[in-house]
């Protein structure tokens, strides 16, 4: 950890505040990229110093003025040393992500959980699941670190959830989680790609946060976005491969009143133009439109009929 008292620029940085200036000025001097929960340097500099502090992430205001240890002062200097000279994520400096309010354990294994899915569970999936304890049976493709599967379980208490991940790492990584919220016995984790492993299981809801960025994206991401596995980012050429197939194989695996809702970022006009026989639902969140998309079960099974097939791009 750096030597605070020994540092002229750290020696007179005392109180939350002044930490808090400090980080700020220097993320924006070097420049840092954001979107891994926070989308601003004055935001990013209150999560690393909070969380390093043992303190609410989403209560900045009365601690302020707090004065700090030499001790507190010396691990809120090495996170934002550490943001600046690595590049990773915040997220991945204290292990810790937030969905919602809820913590997630996260390290370089898994993707930094920010799915607009998490907002949907926490209420607004009502308009096409109305009833949550009608809901007996969930699958989450792509799981990643386990988190929208957690949230699956906490909005559906009466559901059995399946878990899917191509990466083994990401698994272990979910695992974790799973039993950091004690949900063993309702969250089941398997390695598939995508549906390959379920047999002829059927599901009331299936979620997905599937690799959706292009490969031109990929190929410029900046430090920040490198620092994730590029599995859990790209998906193919206009970042939709694993999209198309997840609609192809969905309908065979919902049940009657079932539900699809898929996350893809700024697919949307690929999917409606190459897919017209799909009535796309196209859900609103708070900081997103057109990004995730809901189908049922008739639907997806209807444009399976020889009539009813997309064209070919």
């Amino acid at each position: 950890m750096p030597a605070v008292d020994a540092d002229p620029r750290l020696a007179d940085l005392i109180s939350v505040r002044d930490w808090l200036r400090y980080g700020v000025s220097r993320f924006r001097g070097a420049g840092l990229v954001f979107g891994h929960g926070t989308s601003t340097a004055l935001d990013e500099a209150a999560f690393l110093i909070l969380s390093a502090l043992d303190l609410p992430i989403d209560e900045l205001e009365p601690w302020l003025d707090c004065r700090l240890t030499a001790g507190e002062r010396a691990r809120v200097a090495g996170l934002i040393d550490a943001r600046v000279s690595t590049r990773k994520p915040a997220p991945y400096l204290v292990n810790r992500a937030y969905i919602r309010g809820r913590d997630f354990y996260v390290d370089e294994r898994v993707i930094v959980p920010r799915s607009y899915i998490g907002e949907l569970l926490d209420g607004e999936l009502a308009t096409v699941v109305p009833d949550p304890d009608a809901v007996t049976s969930v699958l989450d493709l792509c799981t990643g670190s386990g988190c929208l599967a957690i949230l699956a379980a906490l909005t559906y208490p009466n559901a059995i959830i399946d878990a899917v991940d191509l990466s083994a790492d990401a698994l272990a990584v979910a695992q974790r989680n799973v039993a950091g919220y004690g949900l063993e016995d309702r969250v089941t984790l398997q390695q598939s790609d995508l549906f390959a492993a379920l047999g002829s299981r059927k599901y009331d809801l299936i979620i997905s946060n599937p690799p959706y960025v292009s490969a031109e994206a990929v190929a410029a991401f900046p430090p920040e976005y490198q620092a994730e596995p590029v599995m859990a980012h790209a998906g193919g050429d206009d970042g939709l491969d694993l999209v198309r197939r997840i609609l192809a194989e969905a309908g065979r695996h919902l049940e009657r009143d079932g539900v699809l809702v898929v996350e893809v970022g700024t697919g949307l006009d690929i999917l409606e133009e190459e897919f017209p026989q799909l009535p796309f639902l196209w859900l609103e969140t708070e900081d997103s439109s057109g990004e995730v998309f809901a189908l049922t079960a008739a639907e997806l099974q209807a444009a399976q009929q020889p009539e009813g097939r997309g064209r070919k791009r």
